[in-house]
């Protein structure tokens, strides 16, 4: 399937990635009717995947503090007609164990207390919800900002430790801002 993606023609890698987005969240646990939380959503490079992957029984939560890309996604969302969306600035309103899946995607690196995410997100996921994470910048992928001396082991134990197990590591192909590269992600499921 990934192949007829690919044949098509698209303008930029962004075009392209809200056709292939969503097979890569199939292929990383995501399912029809999910209730998904994309934390650090920015202008929603996943939550326009997500939300047409989980269809109109599902709800992704896109929650980010940058208004100016909130803007963006809002008028990506109008235009594509999306109603399974809720665009909010933090995860509070969010009811404890709600959501089916997490995702922090090219986030954790911005973040100023790692183990204070975690924690939020553990207290919104359902009993074995999932937990994906994709460590951009962190010290084999570009490394910088609050990740740059930090490896795949140290991310794991960081959030094996606030009551998540490591469940699986892909190496797939994923957007990172514009562009379409290669990227390591991690699945964790909640205790």
């Amino acid at each position: 399937m990934m192949g007829d993606v690919r044949d098509k023609n698209y303008e930029s890698d962004v075009e392209r990635w809200k056709e292939e987005g969503v097979i890569f969240l199939k292929e990383i646990g995501v399912r029809v009717d999910d209730f998904l939380l994309d934390f650090g959503c920015g202008e929603g490079h996943f939550t326009i995947p997500a939300a047409r992957l989980v269809g109109n029984k599902g709800r992704v939560y896109a929650v980010d503090n940058d208004e100016e890309a909130l803007e963006k996604l809002r008028q990506i969302i109008e235009k594509e007609n999306l109603k399974n969306i809720s665009i909010l600035k933090g995860i509070l309103n969010i009811k404890e164990r709600s959501v089916d899946v997490a995702l922090a995607y090219d986030i954790i690196h911005l973040v100023f207390s790692r183990q204070s995410l975690y924690k939020s997100i553990k207290r919104v996921l359902k009993p074995g919800g999932l937990l994906s994470v994709y460590p951009k910048h962190c010290k084999f992928d570009d490394p910088g900002w609050g990740l740059k001396n930090v490896d795949l082991k140290n991310i794991t134990d960081e959030i094996e430790r606030e009551g998540f197990y490591f469940e699986r590591k892909f190496f797939k192909k994923i957007l990172h801002d514009t562009h379409i590269n290669d990227g390591c992600i991690l699945n964790f499921k909640k205790n």
